[in-house]
């Protein structure tokens, strides 16, 4: 049975179709993968891209993208709504056929090598591929963003995986790793507001929000015995969410990744926002998937509001 695996590579150009081009070139450059998805996104200014191979040209395609991107992408210049640290931002791997972690795992870490030796671009491992398991969630990693980075790589605790300890001013650091399958789901809500969209995000996003003494965003937080901040935990577990605006639809959306959608699925997660926007005096009018998605969840969401309209 053939080996198959999958590579997302998130890149911090959705303008520049040309760049985006260039990258995805790259990949469809190396014998034996297939491109199965381009998604650009204007306002986030990032471009989701999917493909699979066998394993050995999976690795090679995906060092072939980032290099590429190292080279278009500057930095130092870019700008959008998308949290981010670095031109090539993220580049997980997914198992999808008679392919085990542990081989998954041993490509992240050659990829990461290369990456790191050859571009020298500082790479940490997250999720299964994770080293210090301290760093294994990507929001903790990427946490400051790329202009944050040129200090936050100083600190002993952020030494790379891979790469010199000096941050590429130009590419940024990469994050590389290995993940089961996610859904990348976003949720347009009737207002313009990020402030407000935040507010949904954090309503049903499993960390929550900040307890504050006054129960308000701007109000002072609440520490435990420890002086950390308490957190009011949000409506759905493996749930990351931000709010942000896309101009390019005149709306502001609720952004999410769900990690485990098997635990919860893509219906839950939009009947979630819907709940959580109708309390606050808004409307869901309408919802896109970023990427791409398991056949199964979109059956299953179209059996359950199928049934809900009966």
């Amino acid at each position: 049975m053939k080996k198959l695996i999958e590579c997302v590579p998130n890149f911090s150009e959705g303008r520049d179709h040309n760049v985006i081009r260039q990258i995805t070139d790259a990949i469809e450059s190396v014998h034996g993968v297939s491109l199965l998805d381009v998604d650009p996104g204007a306002s986030t200014n990032r471009t989701v891209v999917t493909f699979v191979g066998d394993p050995d040209a999976t690795v090679e395609a995906a060092f072939r993208a980032i290099r590429k991107a190292a080279e278009l992408i500057d930095m130092q210049k870019q700008k959008g709504a998308h949290p981010r640290m670095g031109a090539t931002d993220v580049c997980p791997f997914i198992p999808v056929s008679n392919v085990i972690w542990e081989e998954a795992i041993e490509c992240a870490n050659r990829l990461g090598k290369r990456v790191g030796e050859e571009l020298k671009i500082p790479v940490y491992l997250y999720e299964r591929a994770a080293r210090d398991k301290s760093r294994a969630n990507l929001a903790v990693i990427r946490a400051g963003e790329y202009e944050g980075f040129f200090d936050k790589i100083k600190q002993p605790e952020w030494k790379p995986d891979f790469g010199p300890a000096v941050f590429n001013e130009k590419s940024g650091a990469t994050v590389i790793g290995v993940r089961d399958f996610l859904i990348a789901y976003n949720v347009n809500l009737n207002t313009k507001s990020v402030r407000r969209a935040n507010s949904v995000a954090f309503d049903v996003r499993e960390q929550g929000r900040v307890k504050t003494e006054n129960s308000t965003p701007s109000g002072k937080p609440v520490l435990d015995a420890n002086g950390e901040p308490v957190r009011i935990p949000g409506m759905l577990k493996h749930v990351k969410g931000i709010g942000w605006f896309v101009k390019e639809y005149g709306v502001a959306q609720v952004s999410m990744n769900l990690t485990n959608i098997e635990e919860t699925p893509l219906h839950a997660a939009f009947d979630a926002c819907a709940e959580s926007a109708a309390k606050r005096g808004l409307r869901v009018t309408g919802s896109e998937i970023v990427g791409m998605v398991p056949k199964r969840s979109l059956v299953d969401a179209g059996r359950y509001f199928l049934r809900k309209q009966r």
